[in-house]
């Protein structure tokens, strides 16, 4: 399964006409969540178009090399979620980080009117 996200996204980076979901949240009330922008980022760092993902998003190329890592470790172990690969904290700091980067780009753009988010 990591592999085939992996995959699907190298493809999306080839094609972005090919079909994703769009945010719920930026659908209905025109604000961004945390994760806008990051699939794009991501599919971008996967072609190595450094500067498109980090203006699409900063986390993309993190999310990138996560997703290789958790692809061949999942491979290599035959499990979905692989042993020794993440920790409990490890997802309270990536949550956090998240959360806190969302936080920096809404005061940009919505409090000081500065470009956070890209159009589209």
């Amino acid at each position: 399964m990591p592999a085939a996200l992996t995959g699907y996204l190298s493809l999306k980076g080839a094609h972005p006409d090919l079909p994703g979901f769009a945010c719920p949240l930026r659908s209905l009330t025109g604000v961004p969540c945390p994760t806008c922008f990051l699939t794009r980022a991501t599919a971008a760092s996967l072609h190595g178009r450094w500067s498109e993902a980090l203006d699409q998003h900063a986390l993309g190329p993190l999310a990138a090399a996560a997703l290789l890592v958790w692809s061949v470790q999942a491979i290599r172990q035959r499990r979905l979620v692989p042993r020794g690969l993440l920790r409990a904290w490890h997802g309270a700091v990536a949550l956090a980080v998240l959360l806190g980067y969302w936080g920096v780009r809404l005061l940009l753009q919505f409090g000081l009117g500065l470009p956070a988010f890209p159009s589209g």
